[in-house]
Formats: C-alpha cells, sequence, structure tokens
C-alpha cells in the first residue's frame, strides 16, 4: 500500500508529464472492454478536475496518482489525459467507508461497508486480502459470500498491481489484455516467459516482448527465446510474404540472424519444438519444409478434404448434362460457347471443378447458368466470395443472394465470454447446401480454404471460380494456383473474350497487359485514358485534380462517390501515404460542421473514406433493420459519419453496416481515397485512377497492373509515365510463396 504523505503535492511536473494526486469523485464514462474511462477527479487541494484515459477498473473513491498532460476538448473545454496512473488503498477507516460505500467491490454496498468497517476499522483492507473467513462474523454475510467479496477485492487489487509492474513495457490497453488472460497469475507469468505474451495476447510482437526479456535480465541463449524466435519467424512470413511454410534452411537462418544466435543452437530448438508438436514438417523434393503446427493441419486437410468431394459427389452423366445445356440454351435464345458447355459439364460431372479466366470471358454468364440448372434439380446452393463488395457483385450480376464467405460460415464467439472468435458451420454443424460456388477464389488463403472446407458435407459440389492471373491472396497461401497447376481436378480455363465485350478498351488491355503486350495508350473517346505525367509530384497533382474536379466537371458531380485511386506503393508522391493527405485536403477539408480526431499522424473527419486494415472479428456492427453482426474485415472500406470526441468513438458505415469504433482501435484505421493494389483485390470500382510513377521495382510488375485494371467496371484513367506501364508489362515476376498444397495433391 500507499502512504498517503509520501505521495508529495497534489500537482506536480515529472518530466514531459504532469503528477496529479487525488480521489475519484464521479464516473462520468466507462468502457469496460478497454479501460477507457471519463471521470471527475477531486484533488487534494479541493479542485475538481475533468480527466480522460485508459483506467481500467477505476472506481468512484479511488485515490489515485495520474501522469499526463492538460489538454483542450473543443465541446467539454480543458481536461487531464492520463498516459499513466496508480491507485492507492485508502489509509485510514473513513477513507476505507468511502471506497467500500461506492460499490468499488462487488457485494458490498453502503450498509454492508459501514458494518465492516465499523468492525475492523483501519485494518479492513487487511481482513479482505487476507482473512475471508472473518467477514462471516458479521451479520448477514454468509462465509460463501465472504469468499467472494474477497475474491473480488483480491481482482481490484491485481490490476492495480498489474498497471505498475506492465507500464514500463506497455500501455494501459495492452496491460487489460494481459490481465483479462491470466488474471492474478500475469506478472508471474510475464516474468518468468515474457514470450508468452507474443504467442498468446494480440498485439504484442515477439520485439516486445523479447525486449521486456532484456530489461528482466533473462538469458538471450534460453530456450524459451529460441522458440519463440522461432515462431516468429514463421508467423512473420505468413502475414507479410504468404508462406505457409518454410524450408528448414532458410528458417534456421533467419532465426539466427533475428536472435543473433548460432545455427546450431536454432536447429536445436526447432528439434525440440519438432519433438514436442508445436513444428510439423514436410519432405518433398528432397527438401524439409518447416511449418507451425496449426498451419500445418490446414494445408493437409485442404488436400484431404478437396479429394474426398471430389471423389463421393454424385455424378450428372454426360447425356443428361448436355440436356440440361441445351434447355438453358432454348430457354435464354442463346447458344454456349464451347468452353462454356464444357464448365458447365464438368460443374456437374464432378465433386470439385475450378474456373478461372479474364475479364469478359463469361465466368458470370456460366454462374448463372449453373444457377438454373441446380436449383431446377431441387438442389440448395450457395453462392459467396470473400469479401463483402464482391458478394455484393456477385448478387447484382446473378440476382441470387450472394454472401461473404465469413457469413456464410455464420462468424461467432465460441463462448459466452467471447473469448474466441470462430464459425459456427464446422464439421460438426455441417452446411445444408449441395453446391457451394465462390467467386474471386484468388483471394482465399489456407486458413479460410480450411474453414470452408470443413462446413462442406461429404457429396456436395464446390465451384471455385477466379482469376488465377491476379495477385494472390492476402494471407498465407495460394489456394487457386495450387489448385490449377496440380492438374487434379477438372479444370476450365476460358480465353475467349466476347463480343460485347471486346468493344471495351479496359478489357482489351487487360488481356494485353496479361500476354505481355503493352496497352494501347492512344486510344480515345473509350473507357481507358492515358494522361502523360513525368514527375512524381505532377502525377499525384493530376491525380487530385482528376478526382477532385475534371471527372465530376465532365461526368457529374456525384462521379466523386464512384471513383478509386488504387496505386502500386504506399511510398512515394504518387503511393497511398501522400495521396490520402492531398485528396483528403481537396475531397474532405477541415470545416467547422466535421468533427475530427487526430491519431498519431493522422487525422481522421467525419466524411473521411476509410479501410480496415486487418480482420477484427471482436467488432460489432447494426444495420437499419435491427440485424447485427460480429467482425470487420481486413480491406473493407467505409465512411465516418459521426465522431464522438466525449465517449472517445467514432461511427463508420460500411455499405449498409454501422460500426462503433473505440479511438483505441484507431491503429487499424487508414485512410481510403487512395488505396494500394493488394487491397483492393475482390473489389470493383466504377472508375479507378492509377498512378504509374517511380514505385519501388519490386513491385512493377505484370499480374499487379493488371489486378489495378481489372478492378474498374467503367473507366481507368492512368496517369503518369508510359515507360512505367511497359516495365510492368515487361516484368512478370511474381514472389514465390512456400506452400506444399500442390505436391500433398499431386502425389
Amino acid at each position: 500500500m500507499y502512504d498517503k504523505d509520501l505521495l508529495g503535492d497534489p500537482i506536480v511536473e515529472e518530466g514531459n508529464l504532469i503528477k496529479i494526486t487525488g480521489s475519484i469523485e464521479h464516473i462520468i464514462y466507462a468502457n469496460e472492454e478497454n479501460g477507457y474511462t471519463v471521470c471527475d477527479l477531486g484533488t487534494d487541494d479541493d479542485d475538481l478536475i475533468t480527466v480522460t484515459g485508459i483506467m481500467p477498473y477505476i472506481c468512484e473513491g479511488d485515490s489515485v496518482i495520474l501522469y499526463g498532460e492538460w489538454k483542450h476538448n473543443p465541446k467539454y473545454g480543458r481536461q487531464f489525459s492520463v498516459s499513466q496512473y496508480e491507485r492507492y488503498m485508502p489509509a485510514n477507516a473513513d477513507a476505507i467507508l468511502r471506497y467500500l460505500s461506492s460499490g468499488a467491490i462487488k457485494g458490498i454496498g453502503k450498509k454492508t461497508a459501514l458494518k465492516i468497517v465499523e468492525e475492523y476499522g483501519d485494518q479492513t483492507l487487511e481482513v479482505l486480502e487476507n482473512h475471508p473467513d472473518w467477514l462471516s462474523d458479521i451479520p448477514g454475510i454468509s462465509l460463501k459470500k465472504a469468499k467472494q467479496i474477497c475474491e473480488d477485492f483480491k481482482a481490484k487489487a491485481g490490476i492495480r498491481t498489474a498497471m505498475l509492474f506492465f507500464r514500463d513495457f506497455f500501455g494501459a490497453t495492452t496491460t487489460v489484455k494481459i490481465y483479462k488472460r491470466w488474471g492474478s497469475a500475469a506478472i508471474d507469468i510475464a516474468k518468468n516467459n515474457p514470450y508468452r505474451l507474443c504467442d498468446e495476447i494480440e498485439g504484442i510482437g515477439f520485439e516486445r516482448a523479447d525486449s521486456m526479456a532484456m530489461k528482466l535480465g533473462l538469458d538471450l541463449n534460453s530456450e524459451a527465446r529460441l522458440m519463440s524466435g522461432i515462431a516468429h519467424v514463421l508467423r512473420y512470413n505468413a502475414a507479410q510474404n504468404g508462406h505457409v511454410c518454410l524450408p528448414r534452411e532458410k528458417l534456421t537462418e533467419a532465426s539466427a540472424a533475428l536472435l543473433g544466435a548460432d545455427k546450431d543452437s536454432v536447429n536445436d530448438a526447432i528439434d525440440i519444438m519438432l519433438s514436442r508438436g508445436r513444428l510439423k514438417y514436410s519432405l518433398f523434393g528432397g527438401v524439409t519444409y518447416i511449418y507451425s503446427d496449426y498451419s500445418y493441419e490446414c494445408e493437409c486437410y485442404i488436400a484431404e478434404k478437396l479429394v474426398l468431394l471430389d471423389k463421393v459427389c454424385p455424378a450428372v452423366s454426360t447425356a443428361d448434362a448436355n440436356i440440361l445445356i441445351e434447355r438453358e440454351e432454348q430457354k435464354n435464345g442463346f447458344s454456349y460457347a464451347a468452353l462454356q458447355k464444357k464448365a458447365i459439364t464438368d460443374a456437374l460431372e464432378n465433386g470439385v471443378m475450378l474456373l478461372t479466366g479474364g475479364p469478359g470471358t463469361g465466368k458470370t454468364t456460366i454462374v448463372k447458368a449453373l444457377l438454373e440448372i441446380f436449383i431446377n434439380m431441387d438442389m440448395q446452393v450457395a453462392l459467396a466470395a470473400p469479401t463483402g463488395r464482391a458478394a455484393k457483385r456477385l448478387s447484382e450480376a446473378t440476382s441470387y443472394e450472394a454472401k461473404t464467405i465469413h457469413r456464410l460460415l455464420e462468424f461467432e464467439y465460441q463462448n459466452e465470454e467471447n473469448e474466441r472468435a470462430g464459425f459456427r458451420r464446422n464439421e460438426n454443424d455441417l452446411l445444408d447446401e449441395n453446391v457451394i460456388i465462390i467467386d474471386e477464389s484468388s483471394m482465399i488463403d489456407n486458413i479460410l480454404m480450411c474453414a470452408l472446407l470443413k462446413a462442406i458435407k461429404p457429396g456436395a459440389r464446390l465451384i471455385l471460380i477466379g482469376d488465377a492471373d491476379q495477385l494472390p491472396s492476402v494471407g498465407a497461401g495460394n489456394v487457386l494456383a495450387d489448385l490449377l497447376t496440380c492438374e487434379r481436378f477438372a479444370t476450365v480455363r476460358l480465353n475467349e473474350i466476347f463480343r460485347q465485350a471486346e468493344e471495351s478498351l479496359i478489357v482489351t488491355n487487360a488481356h494485353r497487359i496479361n500476354r505481355g503486350e503493352i496497352p494501347l495508350l492512344n486510344v480515345r473517346d473509350n473507357d481507358f485514358f492515358f494522361v502523360p505525367r513525368q514527375s512524381d509530384a505532377d502525377i499525384a497533382f493530376t491525380v487530385t485534380d482528376l478526382y477532385k474536379n475534371r471527372l465530376p466537371r465532365k461526368y457529374g458531380a456525384d462521379t466523386v462517390n464512384n471513383i478509386q485511386v488504387i496505386t502500386p506503393s504506399r511510398r512515394g508522391d504518387g503511393g497511398t501515404d501522400n495521396l490520402n493527405i492531398m485528396l483528403q485536403s481537396s475531397l474532405n477539408p477541415p470545416s467547422k460542421d466535421k468533427k475530427e480526431h487526430k491519431h498519431r499522424e493522422r487525422v481522421f473527419r467525419e466524411g473521411d473514406r476509410v479501410m480496415q486494415t486487418k480482420n477484427n472479428y471482436e467488432l460489432e456492427w447494426s444495420r437499419d433493420d435491427g440485424s447485427t453482426g460480429m467482425g470487420v474485415f481486413n480491406g473493407d472500406i467505409g465512411t465516418i459519419v459521426r465522431i464522438d470526441g466525449f465517449g472517445e468513438c467514432m461511427e463508420i458505415e460500411f455499405d449498409d453496416r454501422l460500426v462503433v469504433y473505440d479511438f483505441t482501435l484507431l491503429e487499424e484505421l487508414e485512410h481510403a481515397y487512395a488505396v494500394t493494389v493488394h487491397k483492393s483485390q475482390g473489389c470493383e470500382y466504377p472508375i479507378v485512377i492509377i498512378p504509374l510513377y517511380n514505385a519501388p521495382p519490386m513491385l512493377l510488375t505484370r499480374n499487379l497492373f493488371y489486378t489495378a485494371v481489372t478492378r474498374a467496371q467503367k473507366m481507368v484513367v492512368l496517369v503518369g509515365r508510359a515507360d512505367i506501364a511497359e516495365r510492368m508489362v515487361k516484368q512478370n515476376r511474381t514472389g514465390e510463396r512456400y506452400t506444399c498444397l500442390k505436391q500433398r495433391l499431386v502425389t
């Protein structure tokens, strides 16, 4: 406990932070999830001030030491913003009575508080901490209730102790996560093995856990550090490079470099992890590939389930398939092309079928035909895509409801405490549908594919549709490409551009790019335009001018809502970082009528277009019809409709879903007037502007250029240098992804 006399003056300067001592008079607002609190503080010199910040489990009557700075809220005036805080227990009977009467401890109201303090006086807190049975001597408190009271008191004391211990390593929000995960054992766990933090607490990477371990004086060559570093290298390469596994030699080299350890020590640690099941391995082509246990299980399951689905699905005979196709042709008044007929036939004859092709090759026509045929056969059909925008586009094209894969699998929390996110539909609760059709399959990573396959019942058909020449999934794996190259399943590659699509220069140029030919840049009066500019600064200025002025002036004011800038990189004048600043300033400048909030270097303003940058399964959304759900996913784009500075949150509308973001989640958001090509996957926009500027060479590739162009529905505007376009077309290098799915299916 702290002795109040040792705390010093109520308000003093300590380095760059101001220190204030006092007691909590009134809780105005408290977020139980992250600990953000707004309250009135009575200082020790009888001033009353408003305090805001992360202060978990704070209660009225608490005595506190706060460290922070004064800030001015435009609506609520002068407030003290807390960076760190400490709670100290009241030191005398009067203060203890006030603390317990506030309701800080479950099971103690004002009357009970008075009885306890009258009985034990200044020793009350000692009794609560160490002698729960003594409380049962007080009338009205049973032994069971006494134990519950003391457990809650210890929990409150535990978070206070945790905040004090972890404040030198992490912020308050992260400390709350740690304490919620391990409770009163958090400090002991972190001291014994700080590396458990990066394994079990979201948001704590290896570097932060390693820094903590170094400060605590742990051995650089400890087994725990070596194993955690190895696991980190696998996680990092999965997240950043899309690798499901790594060759053992490369894993050893990268881990040794990260850890500053010799290769023999790293190899010994890998062997230990293999023996304990934390790592798995596969041997193909004389190379040993190392996996995390979960990645290995996912890849093996994908291969096994696909083979099973293809084997046990009842086939429609070729003769019957031809009859069904003829009926569709007669009904619709046209004939399908030869490859389209083959695709329909293969989908009817096989349990797993792959359909790939570029824009304008008739993939949607095939999907429509299959939907009608399967429905007429009294089969239940599920139509889905990886992203909300892709699902919406699929619904509009087919006039049949399409869902995101997450919605199809009924994403939910797996227990009442909301501790783990997962899908309700799985091997224990299979989907009812007989046919599963998935569009934009190039976006599906190993983890999502595994989850989808677990929910598909044996005997059902799986039809995967996608463009294999686009960029691979953001997550680890290269599922569609692996399935196409293994040649294990029925596959149709559409290559004929149909007459109506031939009229589009977007389609023509997309196929030219894909064939390694320079796109036509000098054709006027079509849907594909080139605006030459030489310097990166001029390119950025012209992109902004096109977005704000030239396109809306020519095609109507509403055009501005249909434009998306798609650029190869985040960096440089033509990258998203700079363009979003320029476009926000031009399209949504500061206004007295629009609230805003600054987070790090970004200013978020009402009316801004923003993007979610990681999957967050915990965010709850609601619709106007009263329906609710969970999850906002990487690449989802929305608009900020309201910022609440007092409640420290903002409301963002993603299509028809409204989501409330606490300010502590703003790290997951960025502006989306301009997005990278990788982030645009699975989406289509009426008008796309593509800056052709001096981006990092590794990003100036053919498949990236092709993917950007194929995001446009009605118009593409290239702005920049023709030589950059030529360089991208000629650079057909695609980054290798380490995955053994193809090998598992071939063998």
